[in-house]
């Protein structure tokens, strides 16, 4: 279920907030967690046992880490502020539990077919695995895992108290408005407002405004600007003009279809009266790589710096060091978002110049340059990368930037796209989403204050959107594969 749907809009979300608005205030957390369950398995309700199994596993960890202490008491330590081997062997379990759950289920087919491969260049194709076991990704497997392991880890360095009931635990990693696609929510951010938080109609209200702006994000930038980028992905080598523009065009595709989504996520939130902290923040505005990562995913990249940058030492060990936990980082966070080589070389590219960025400091040669240069090289840095994040493979996106820089000659076929990226519509569109992009208010300064004005022009935003769904076959969110 998406929530660019008829389903999702008319008949999943009224009932779901009936019911939630109905059920006496003990009964909210487990009415929302079946609420989660139906919206989670309606593609494949096996997917359901992965998932409680993770919720599982850390919800007993978690008790364990804490000591046996009561609800809402911190973790029982021994003097000196040491951990017990129980406890740290918790810690343990839950993350290698999920790293396990998530490795096998989102990187065994790529393991196999590399393993494959390489056999086949040795020329030992009879101990090939082939295709013995194909596993199938469960939808959103990548967010509810470091979504369940950011509690143990949270609980265990003393940064949020655990949770001593299973349905209230339960209800934060499977809740619904960022469970298949984020953000990911950290346990330490709505630990409190799982045990108490408030409803009013203001929240209600601004939750409804990041609904329809994130529809409106979603239906009438992200869903034709996809169109664009299809076309020319798929259409083998391109002319240079046409390779920039769908370039162009996935670049606005997978930003207004991911922030979309996180805007829609963070307004359902408010419905059920969950503050989430902002994922995007106009990161095609940045200056530099270096900011595009503070405001692109916001919740990825914290997660992966406090999580994984930090504890392999971050900037503390020297350059050299600081240099090989960035490439680290964003090599493995290339890998989390998809099995393939192009992701790993997508991470290599901007953990390479996050370095660069990081050597050079205030020296760097574009620093030196105006603002709107600055912005202008930063988003054509972004725009090269996303070729590997968005080809089928490395000789598909080796053959994209060829034609991107003028080598090699259109194929005959290509050149017929034109009649279509260049219609009207379509070029209506890039222009519309360049100047929401560097023209336009976040949605989020957008819903924060809302006027009887900006009420009429968010309602015509809405009331577009759904007149637009109706007629659009196309319509899936990227990051449901992550």
């Amino acid at each position: 279920m998406v929530f660019s749907s008829h389903v999702f809009l008319f008949w999943y979300l009224p009932l779901v907030l009936a019911l939630y608005c109905a059920a006496p205030r003990r009964l909210r957390h487990l009415t929302l967690t079946l609420a989660s369950f139906v919206f989670y398995g309606w593609a494949n309700p096996l997917f359901l046992a992965l998932m409680i199994l993770s919720t599982a596993i850390d919800y007993g960890c978690g008790l364990v880490i804490a000591g046996g202490g009561r609800h809402g008491e911190p973790v029982a330590l021994l003097p000196g502020g040491r951990r017990t081997r129980a406890q740290s062997g918790a810690l343990w379990l839950s993350i290698l539990s999920n790293l396990t759950l998530l490795g096998f289920f989102k990187y065994y087919n790529f393991a196999t077919t590399s393993f494959d491969a390489a056999l086949a260049q040795l020329g030992l194709t009879d101990w090939q695995i082939g295709t013995t076991l194909h596993v199938v990704l469960p939808l959103g497997i990548s967010f509810y895992t470091f979504q369940s392991m950011s509690y143990s880890i949270d609980v265990y360095r003393g940064d949020a108290r655990a949770i001593r009931n299973p349905i209230d635990f339960a209800c934060y990693v499977s809740m619904f408005p960022q469970l298949v696609a984020g953000p990911i929510i950290r346990f330490s951010e709505v630990a409190e407002q799982l045990r108490h938080r408030t409803h009013g109609l203001t929240m209600f209200a601004r939750g409804c405004a990041f609904v329809a702006l994130g529809l409106g994000k979603k239906v009438l930038l992200a869903n034709p600007c996809g169109k664009v980028a299809d076309l020319v992905f798929n259409a083998g080598q391109v002319e240079c003009v046409d390779a920039w523009i769908g370039t162009l065009a996935y670049s606005f595709q997978i930003y207004f279809d991911f922030s979309g989504y996180s805007d829609m996520a963070i307004g359902l939130g408010l419905m059920l009266g969950f503050r989430f902290a902002k994922n995007f923040d106009s990161p095609y505005r940045s200056e530099s790589i270096t900011e595009f990562w503070r405001r692109w995913h916001i919740s990825l990249s914290t997660w992966l710096r406090d999580y994984l940058y930090v504890p392999l030492g971050g900037n503390r060990r020297g350059p050299r060091r600081t240099y090989v936990n960035l490439a680290i980082v964003m090599l493995l966070g290339g890998l989390w978002h998809g099995a393939a080589w192009t992701f790993v070389v997508w991470g290599a590219l901007h953990g390479a110049w996050l370095a660069f960025e990081r050597s050079m400091g205030r020296t760097s040669p574009y620093q030196r340059l105006p603002r709107p240069l600055r912005v202008a090289l930063t988003f054509g840095l972004v725009m090269f990368a996303w070729v590997f994040f968005r080809a089928p493979d490395l000789h598909s996106a080796l053959t994209h930037c060829g034609a991107m820089l003028g080598l090699g000659n259109a194929d005959a076929g290509a050149q017929l796209i034109a009649g279509v990226v260049y219609e009207p519509y379509h070029l209506l569109t890039l222009g519309l989403a360049a100047i929401v992009v560097w023209g336009c208010p976040q949605a989020w300064d957008l819903a924060m204050r809302i006027t009887p004005w900006r009420a009429l022009w968010i309602l015509a935003v809405f009331w577009l959107a759904l007149v637009v769904m109706t007629g659009q076959s196309f319509n899936p969110f990227i990051y449901f594969i992550f």
